[in-house]
Parts: C-alpha cells; structure tokens; sequence
C-alpha cells in the first residue's frame, strides 16, 4: 500500500474520531472512494495503539466503525472483527477486576457477553457469564452473582469446557460462602478441586484448597483449615503466583489469630500485605490492613488496630468493595468499643449493617446485629440491645438450618455462641430469668437434637428445628415427669448462670461469680482439671502438657479437697436450699462446657462430706435431649431381655506399644465375670471378644456392659473422638470400635455401661461432650453409664457388681449407681477410686433376674507384673490421696535409708501382706496408673517424691520421722590421663 493512500486512511480516521456522535456516517460518505478492506485494516491497527496509549474511549468508537464499515459489506467479516472486539473486552475487564476495578470491568464484561451473543460465540458467553459473576461476588451482590454463574456452569458443561466448568464451580462456592450456605460452598469447591487436579490446573487446585480452608475456617474448624491453606501456600509457591501467595499467607494469617497465636498470624499477614502492595492488588492490600487490624485489636492495641481499619476502609471504599466495606466497619466500631467509645461504635455498627442488608451480606448482617447488641448492653440499652441480638440470633439459627452435614452444625455453633450468651445477659440484667432459660436451651445441643429426632423418632420431623425448641411450660412438665429436680448451668463470664426446676415445676434463677478464679489468674477448666490431679487423674493442658498441682491444692490431714470444696461452692452452695432434702430424690444436672468435666459426685461440701453422700446424681447434655430419650426409652422398655458383658479382650499388638502402652487386665476380666454371673449369662473376654462378635451380639441385647481399654483418639479423622479396644480378628482389623462406627448402629438396648477409662470424654462444644456417649445415645440408647477418668479396675469390679445387685432389688438406675459408689467408697475411700463414673440419660427402674454374687474379699497380691516403679509411685498416691483414718497407717511405714527402689517397693510389698485393705487400695492404684500407658518419672525421682510425701504427712500426723533417705551422689567429670 502507497504511503499516499495510507495517509488518506489515517486522515480519514482522525476525521472520525473528531466528528460529533453521530454524524460518522455523513463523514464516510464523503469519500466513498476510502471505503475498502485496507481502510478497515488501518482503523484495527489504530485502535490497537490507541489502547496501548490508554485512549481507551477512542479506540472502542474506531473498533465501532470498523464493525459498521465491514457491515456494509461482508457479513464473515463483521462476525469476526465482532469475536475480536469481544476477545479484547473481555481482556481489559480481566485487567480492570485484578487492579480492583470491579464496576469498570463489569461494563466491559456486558458489553463482551452482548457481542459473543450476537456472534453466537458458545465460549465467550460463558467466559463473559463466569466474570460477570465474580465481579458480582467482588461486589457483594452475591445472588446476582450465582444467577449469572450457574449460566456459565450450564453452558461450559454443554460445550465440554473443563477449566471454565472449573472456575464457575468455585466462583459458586465464594458466592455461598458469602451467604453463609457454607454446606453448598463445600461441595462446590470440592468439586472445583477435583476438576482442577484432573486437568492439572495447578493455580485452580490452590485457589480450591484456600477456598476450603475458608469454609472450614468459617465453621470454626481452625486446625483443620490451617492444613488446607499451607497445602495452597505450597503450590502457590512452587508455581511463582504472587497473589495465590498473598491470599494464601492472610489465610493463615486469619486461622492463627482465630487460635489465639496473635504474634504469629502477623508475621503471615504483613508478608501478605507486602506482597498484595507489590503486584498492585489493591483488594489483597485492604484486606491485609483489615486482617492486621483484627491481629492488633488481639492484642489490645486498639488505636492501632483502628488505623489500619481505617486505612482497609479508604481503600473498600475506592474500589467499591461493599461487602469489605461493612467489614472494615463492624471492625472499627470493635475497636471504639474496646476504648468505650460507646456512641462511636454504634455509629459504624449501624453503617455496617445498613450494607450487609442492601447487599444480602447475612454474615455480616448477624456479626453486625450480634456486636452492636454487645455495645448497647454495654450502654445498658438492654431493650435495643435484645432487639438487635434477637435479630443475629434470628439469622444464625437460619443459617444453621441450612448446613447439611451435623458436624457442621455443631462447629458451627462455636463461631456464633456470643449472640446466645449476650442474650442471656440481656434477659437477666431485665429480671427474665425464665426466657433467659429458653436461650440457654436453644443455645445447645441443636444438632445432636436434630439427629436424635432423624434417628429415633419415628413421627415426622419439621425440616426446620425451631418448631422443636422447648417452651418453659414443657421444661416444666419434664421435670414434674421424671419427678426429678433439674440443674441447669450456663457459662456467662463472669459469672455461672444456674436454673433449678423442681419437681413441682418452680423455677429459680441464681447466678455464681467467677472473678474470684480470674483474680488469681485461673480459669474455670484449670480449677475442674487441678481438682481432679488433687484425687490422683493425670491431667493434661490444651498444649498437652501434664498439670501440676500446687502444694495449697492437696488433700490435708483432716480429708479436705480444697478445690473439690471450691467447686462445691461455686456450683453447689448457690442453689443447696433448692436441691431436695430426701438423698434418694435424683438431681439431674445440665453441665455447659467445661463443667462436663466436673466429678459431681466427688463434690466436698465444708465438712468434707461428698455430694454422693446426699444426694443421688445424674447427667444429660441438656433437657431437650431428655426429652427425647424419655420417648426413646418408652418405645424400647422390655424389648430385649438377654445381657452382653465383655471383660479384658485380647489387646492387638500395636496397641502394647507406644504411645499406647496398653497392657492385659485380669481384674477386668474376674469384674465381667463377677457381673456375669449375677445376671446369669456368660462373658465374653480375651480372643473370644473380637470386634465382629461383640457388634453382633449387642444388636439383639437389652444390657451392654464392656469393660475394655477405652482410647480417646480420632482414628478415622471424623472429628469424633473414641474407641473401645476390643480384639482383633485378623492382620487387618485391630480390633478397635471406633466412633463413626457406633453411629452406624441401630441398638434397642436400654442402658449401655462403658467401664474403661475416660469413656466419658471427648471434644466438648456447645453441642455437648462429641464422643462415645452421644455416639451410643444417637445409635438408640436411652441410658448409659460412663467414666470421667479410669478408677482402677478391683474397684470398678465391686462398683458395678454392687450397680446390678441393686438394679435387681428395684432401685432405679442413678439410685442403684449412687449406693454402688458408697459402697465402693467404705472399701476404697478416695474419689479416684469410686466418683469416675456417671450415669447419663434415663433412670427409670429396670428389672433384672439375678443371682446374689458372693462378693468376698479376694485373696489379694500385688500384680506379678508390676514394676518397681509402678508399685512405689502407686503408693506415693496413695499417700497424697487417702482419707484421714486410711493416711494415718499409710504414714507410719519406715522404709529405712535407700537410694535403691527395689528394696523400697520390696519394703512395701512385705507391709501390705498383714494389711489387705491397704493392698487392695495399692493394686487398685496400679491398675488405675496403668491403663492408658505413658511414661513414668526416672526412679531417683521416684525414690524422692517417696520420702518427702512421707515426710510430709508424718509431720502432719504427728508421728515420729522415718530415717532421712540418702544424699545422691555427686557426678563429677572424668579427667582423661
């Protein structure tokens, strides 16, 4: 082409481009002599440097007249300048939303997806309608966002686009996490992930794994989160994506300050701040200055963690980023209301939720709803304040509502539990004591509720569990029904909030303070967990550390608990005028949180007289729950007749060893037998009580009574701790009766006993205890009976043979198990030895056939087993535990001067032959030790721990001191010759 006619083309165009709108084709008409292919290829060449120079207006009009021009003409022609007109659309949107540009690339997404329309371009449209989408997500209007990208998803399925089918999948994900249909997110990125790992996406795969830590982080699940956002950082890394990178390290960041680990969720943070600043991501920049401020308001540096919400807010805002606009808000008005800034607060509370309703941001809406009725009770506005708590409630209940899995919905729950509590606060501080109790019901046990009604009900169950909320009327009428009084406990820091329902009905609200325990920098777990170290458990900290005791916190000479007397007095005391006067009329108590791991029994009131005594005692994670074990219990009675006992089966060989450690028990295996006989059937011990016998035989049995090794491990991973160690049946099967498995089950069984150790523990939640007692309960038992900790199995074997014997002479079965306790505790008077266990559910009678066992004194000795070291620490415990009348004979043994533990445990084994009761109380101590493995302290720890606790309580005793033990020799270093 001549350089002349070239520039009659670029005259020509400047022509156009100058013209007013609309007057472009009176121009072309004056020199139609221009009119050919070479004018419309110099009109897509200009318009192609007019974008690199950011005249971006000029070049879509010249790309414009292009498209007129070839419409004039050539119709393949004009559908192909349209398809690259659409391609560079959609391009420029692609660079406007990752500058954060989000309105900007949404105009030119429509105007992409209006153009692969026209062209009937399959692809493009669903490009343009997956964008459009997650614009629509990046500016909070998130069911907008889903319509436009189930289209896309319709459309990349049809065609067999597996990348776009990809991203429209975890866009949908985002779109309802946001709404907090955290069940669908799930599922959505899942499926985003598999299709990524299929056509090896790798920067799709870890934008799926943050994703799923996003939702797990979002239900609370913090730990498990933290495995998928690492996994994402990895490949992020590996693959050189700066942004992936940046989004994976705030993740992290996010979970760590959510696990309390402040310092470090900064450190991952500011590398994410660093990075989102140096690629220009403006909506990763606001969101690090959101996350440190969230990091710093941790810390109770508030005026810092204010400048970087504002500075998070500036930046929302510019972008037009709604939904981390209202964020960025409720954030600041935390941090006024740290300062007392009360007034302030509100006002970006307020704010805050006025853009999550217009953007249906019901996450937002109910943090919002739930912070802003904090600060107005702050303000005492307590009827503003329920108003708006009601409203959070209201959404959070919806919210959970949707969840499909229950595992969820219990997690769940641990991320919404302020708006419940607050609430209470609120109805109390109002003297509505009695709707106070209808949110301390409704705020738990919602999903192991839910799924008692699935499993066990056979009536129509609503979709919706509100319908199922307990009224104060029937909470009445439960405890009129069981003729029982009911405690109810709730933990509102400071304070216990506690309910007593008595049999007539009356309800009475008390409250007991708990700053006393802050004041001496001791939260409420550390007092249950050091009471239950004072009468000899080991006891671990969340950091799995074992807990020592303080000396202040030993049992002294007069048989006093201190800490058993103080839990007494924050629990018990409050209510005591209110409990009943008659021991034999059973008090039902609802323990919240922590307070499950409280031994009730064990209780020490200022004379040193224990609960059980007194009173007769049993639990239920709440009354909801009785309510349906009670219709449970009715639909089973008498179904069944026949009894399984299984004593001591055959330990599979991984679990001798470490961190196991579990050992063979004979003892257990005479107690299935003793209990056996007395309800005339056989047990079932060693090789015989494999895993595949004993399931079928517990289907088709009225009394379950296992008394195995019981391990609180999550072996599947399900997140429900437990096993009951039962004997292998092959290479493969390890004999273990895991959680997930007795959820399967389907049992008419009326009471299931689990005598192993720490049977009745688990993961605690406002759900109740997860673990192997709602497993049974859920699989159909209406009664069962659990340990709090492993009481030794010499005593466990006259307590539950004494239970049964007293079930057949028609006690029900809280009375039959509180007799069993005292007269296990006339023989073995400390609590170790006889408060483990707790009955949980339903106590009516049930009547039994039995034959009297002859529960003579057996001929006792020391386990032919036992280690020096086990026999000699048995007896330290001893010494640190006995009652007064017990210490005293205890004490008086003069084992001489020795380094050597051998000679003292011999010492020992000789002393306890003329004394029965003492080696009784020794083995059982052994065997109690000895259940759950672990490592024992080196024997010259030992050897000293031995004699200053016998120092110790003879000084107390007033006896005359035994000789001083030897001083241990001094290693001195070699010199070498």
């Amino acid at each position: 082409m001549n350089s002349e006619r070239q520039q009659a083309y670029l005259n020509l165009i400047n022509q156009l481009l100058t013209c007013p709108r609309g007057e472009e084709a009176e121009v072309l008409e004056t020199q139609p002599e221009l009119l050919d292919d070479g004018l419309v290829a110099a009109m897509l060449e200009e318009a192609d440097n007019l974008r690199e120079q950011g005249e971006l207006n000029n070049a879509n009009r010249l790309m414009n007249f292009a498209g007129l021009l070839l419409g004039m003409n050539d119709n393949t022609s004009v559908a192909v300048i349209r398809e690259r007109e659409a391609d560079r659309l959609l391009e420029q949107g692609n660079q406007q939303f990752n500058i954060s540009q989000f309105r900007e690339a949404l105009q030119s997404w429509e105007q992409a997806l209006t153009i692969y329309r026209e062209i009937e371009n399959r692809q493009g449209e669903a490009n343009s309608l997956g964008n459009l989408g997650t614009a629509y997500n990046s500016l909070g209007q998130f069911h907008r966002a889903i319509e436009f990208l189930e289209q896309s998803l319709a459309i990349s399925r049809e065609i067999g686009d597996r990348p776009a089918e990809a991203n429209s999948l975890g866009n949908l994900g985002i779109g309802y996490y946001s709404l907090g249909q955290y069940h669908k997110a799930i599922k959505f990125y899942q499926q985003y992930l598999e299709i990524s790992r299929e056509i090896k996406d790798r920067p799709g795969e870890a934008n799926s794994l943050g994703n799923l830590g996003n939702a797990y982080h979002a239900l609370g699940e913090d730990h498990r989160a933290v495995e998928f956002y690492q996994k994402s950082l990895k490949i992020s890394r590996e693959i050189g994506d700066r942004q992936g990178e940046a989004m994976s390290l705030g993740n992290l960041g996010n979970a760590y300050n959510s696990l309390g680990q402040y310092h470090r969720a900064i450190e991952f943070i500011e590398q994410q701040l660093e990075i989102s600043r140096a690629i220009v991501n403006r909506q990763g920049e606001a969101m690090s200055l959101g996350n440190l401020g969230l990091a710093y308001d941790s810390l109770g540096q508030f005026h810092r963690a204010i400048e970087f919400h504002q500075l998070s807010l500036e930046i929302e805002r510019e972008i037009g980023n709604c939904q981390g606009e209202a964020v960025s808000l409720y954030n600041l008005g935390d941090a006024y209301s740290s300062l007392r800034q009360y007034h302030r607060a509100i006002k970006f509370y307020q704010l805050s939720l006025e853009i999550s309703r217009e953007i249906e941001y019901r996450l937002g809406e109910s943090i919002a709803l739930n912070n802003l009725g904090c600060t107005l009770l702050k303000n005492n506005q307590l009827a503003e304040a329920e108003t708006a708590l009601r409203a959070s409630v209201e959404i959070y209940e919806t919210m959970r509502s949707e969840l499909v899995n229950n595992d969820h919905k219990a997690s769940i729950f641990e991320t919404q539990v302020s708006a419940y509590r607050l609430l209470q606060q609120v109805l109390v501080a109002q003297t509505r004591f009695d709707e106070a109790l209808e949110i301390s019901e409704m705020s738990r046990t919602r999903a192991f509720v839910e799924l008692l009604r699935q499993t066990l009900l056979t009536n129509d169950v609503p979709a919706n569990d509100e319908t199922n909320q307990l009224s104060i009327p029937q909470i009445q009428q439960i405890a009129r029904d069981r003729n029982s009084t009911i405690v109810e406990y709730s933990i509102i820091n400071p304070e216990i909030y506690i309910w007593v329902i008595q049999p007539n009905g009356n309800i009475t609200h008390r409250a007991a303070n708990l700053e006393p325990l802050n004041q001496q920098n001791q939260t409420l777990k550390q007092i249950i967990l050091k009471a239950r170290v004072s009468i000899g458990t080991n006891e671990t900290d969340d950091e799995g550390n074992k807990i020592q005791l303080e000396s202040q916190y030993n049992r002294d000479e007069t048989g006093r608990f201190p800490l058993l007397q103080l839990l007494h007095q924050i629990l018990i005391e409050p209510i005591i005028d209110l409990l009943p006067v008659d021991a034999n009329s059973p008090i039902l108590f609802i323990p919240h949180y922590d307070l499950f791991l409280v031994p009730f029994a064990a209780l020490q009131d200022s004379n040193n007289c224990y609960l059980i005594e007194n009173n007769t005692i049993l639990t239920s994670p709440s009354i909801q729950v009785l309510e349906i074990t009670r219709e449970h219990q009715n639909r089973v009675r008498g179904l069944r007749q026949a009894a399984l006992i299984v004593g001591d089966p055959t330990i599979a060989a991984k679990f001798n060893e470490h961190p196991y450690k579990l050992r063979q028990n004979p003892r257990a295996k005479e107690a299935a037998e003793a209990i056996a006989a007395t309800l005339g059937t056989e047990a079932i011990s060693g090789e015989k009580a494999t895993k595949v016998a004993i399931l079928e035989r517990m289907l088709n049995t009225r009394i379950v009574h296992l008394s195995a090794h019981g391990l609180l491990d999550d072996f599947q991973g399900s997140g429900i701790p437990g096993a009951i160690i039962l004997a292998p049946s092959g290479d493969t099967d390890d004999g273990a009766l895991n959680a997930t498995e007795i959820l399967q089950l389907k049992l008419d069984s009326e009471l299931v006993v689990l005598s192993a150790c720490s049977t009745g523990g688990g993961k605690i939640t406002g759900d109740g205890v997860i673990g192997l007692s709602r497993c049974f309960i859920l699989a159909g038992v209406p009664s069962i009976i659990v340990s709090l900790w492993n009481m030794g199995a010499i005593s466990a074997k006259l307590l539950m043979t004494e239970f049964y014997q007293n079930l057949a002479r028609g006690e029900n079965r809280a009375a039959a198990l509180r007799c069993a306790m005292l007269t296990t505790k006339a023989r073995f008077p400390s609590p170790i030895a006889w408060a483990a266990f707790t009955l949980i559910g339903e106590t009516e009678t049930l009547p039994l056939s039995t034959e009297k066992s002859n529960l003579r004194r057996l001929v006792m000795s020391l386990p032919d087993d036992a280690t020096p070291e086990e026999i000699v620490a048995a007896f330290i415990k001893l010494l640190k535990i006995s009652e007064p009348q017990f210490l005293k004979e205890l004490s008086a043994i003069d084992v001489g001067s020795t380094d050597n533990i051998n000679i003292i445990a011999q010492t020992i084994k000789d002393w306890c032959e003329t004394r029965p009761q003492i080696e009784e109380n020794l083995e059982n101590e052994i065997y109690q030790m000895g259940a759950g493995g672990g490592d024992s302290d080196a024997p010259e720890e030992i050897v000293r721990e031995f004699y200053e606790t016998q120092k110790e309580n003879q000084i107390r005793q007033g006896l005359p001191l035994s000789s001083a033990p030897p001083t241990p020799p001094t290693n001195n270093p070699q010199t070498p010759s």
